[in-house]
């Protein structure tokens, strides 16, 4: 998102020196020689900043700042202003203005607030665009996302759930294989039968072939009932056997045979039973590959292999990760009875840099996390830089944290923070200017 700064100034050789700076400094810049004219080209969506002078002939910045309150109260305002008008510009401050910059300043302490300023402004957006895609994200879509990938995905799924074919589906861990099963299921013929799932790698060999094939009264020391099995339920409808490379050999050799002839026998009975499913397997593994397919069967992979689905990882979708970040963070917030957070610096660089190997599992959980106000720690330059620092530098940097944790402490109150520092408006002022310190961003 490239935001653009909106510089208002009726000074012609001012507004085109600091055009000239801000320019230099990579910034996108549209100037307006009068308050009116940059204001008509704002609105709530505006991806910019304003850096507006205070006195101006008509409308003065003090004037525009308010009229951009009312358009917008998260749009930053940067406040120019020449000595006299000092006072004035820390009520506007009070009153919701991001910044304030006396005459004459360095182009630097320009820059600077500029790139908070554009920083905070892409956050809100964002904020904003997420939550709308969250609210407008169907609860029961759950395959969320845009990119080519997952298009394609649910085209595919659109064009084979009516069918009766056998699918495999393939993909790592999290990525979202049994929503995938589930919507093979729901999207089709069979959906007002049953979809039964089994975890072939949650269940004993001792155990997966009763669960599976059910039983018959004494068929097994403990079998004192009968047990319909997971497939004669599924008949009608869905069977969907996860994690199938953990598969007991001697249950694929079963397994196989229920593929081929569509029906069952249970133990402890020689009676056959039919049954009208369809099987979706899924795994973590290339099946197809024989050195990671290993002891699982070559004939029940080919048997089973008539529509292979792969499920990109979350790393090679990248795009999608924001509104399914949002789409949990929502669910997460009804859950916990907790206000959906706005999105941070720290949160979005994770979402950014993370490679997610846990895929969808690993962000909804993270989503969940930072509900519950458990983010991740911001990377601080003074640590990062160590001890190699001078004396007089370490000592800045204390100060600056100090006034930081005042402002976080006080949630950026003016009043309460200077108290807690012990220091004068003036000198208070002075150190936020001199550490870059946006009192605003504390709010």
């Amino acid at each position: 998102m490239s935001i653009d700064i909106i510089l208002v100034d009726d000074d012609q050789a001012l507004r085109r020196a600091t055009r000239q700076t801000l320019e230099l400094a990579g910034y996108a810049v549209r100037d307006f020689g009068a308050a009116p004219q940059a204001l008509a080209q704002l609105s709530r969506e505006s991806e910019a900043v304003v850096v507006t002078d205070i006195r101006m002939a008509g409308m003065d910045g003090l004037e525009l700042f308010a009229r951009l309150r009312s358009l917008d109260p998260d749009l930053p305002v940067l406040l120019i202003t020449g000595h006299g008008d000092i006072d004035m510009a820390v009520r506007a401050l009070h009153d919701g203005a991001y910044d304030f910059i006396a005459k004459p300043f360095p182009a630097d302490r320009l820059v600077q607030s500029v790139a908070r300023a554009t920083e905070k402004r892409r956050l809100v957006l964002e904020n904003r665009r997420l939550r709308e895609a969250a609210t407008t994200t169907p609860d029961d879509l759950p395959l969320i996302g845009q990119t080519p990938a997952m298009e394609h995905l649910r085209q595919t799924l659109r064009q084979i759930a009516d069918t009766d074919v056998d699918v495999l589906i393939a993909g790592e861990t999290g990525s979202g294989k049994e929503v995938v099963a589930t919507l093979l299921h729901r999207w089709s013929r069979r959906s007002r039968g049953n979809f039964v799932a089994l975890n072939c790698g949650a269940l004993p060999e001792t155990v997966i072939e009763s669960e599976l094939f059910g039983h018959e009264p004494g068929a097994f020391t403990g079998a004192q009932k009968k047990r319909v099995g997971r497939i004669e339920h599924a008949s009608g409808g869905t069977l969907f056997l996860d994690e199938i490379e953990s598969m007991p050999l001697s249950t694929q050799v079963k397994m196989l045979r229920v593929l081929e002839m569509r029906e069952v026998s249970p133990l402890g009975t020689n009676e056959v039973r039919p049954v009208d499913l369809r099987v979706v397997a899924a795994a973590k593994l290339d099946l197809g590959n024989p050195a990671e397919r290993g002891e699982f069967r070559e004939d029940l992979y080919y048997r089973l292999n008539v529509v292979t689905i792969s499920i990109p990882p979350l790393r090679e979708r990248r795009a999608d990760i924001p509104v399914l970040f949002a789409h949990f963070a929502t669910r997460a917030a009804e859950r916990f009875r907790r206000e959906i957070p706005s999105m941070t610096t720290e949160v979005r660089r994770h979402l950014e840099s993370h490679d997610w190997p846990g895929n969808v599992r690993e962000l909804s959980h993270f989503a969940e996390r930072v509900v519950l106000g458990i983010t991740p720690p911001p990377k601080q330059a003074s640590q990062a830089a160590g001890p190699s620092l001078s004396l007089p530098a370490q000592m800045e940097s204390h100060e600056a944290n100090l006034i930081r944790e005042a402002l976080t402490a006080n949630k950026g109150d003016v009043r309460s923070t200077i108290e807690a520092l012990g220091i004068p408006r003036k000198t208070f002022y002075d150190k936020l200017q001199r550490h870059g310190i946006n009192r605003a961003d504390y709010e």
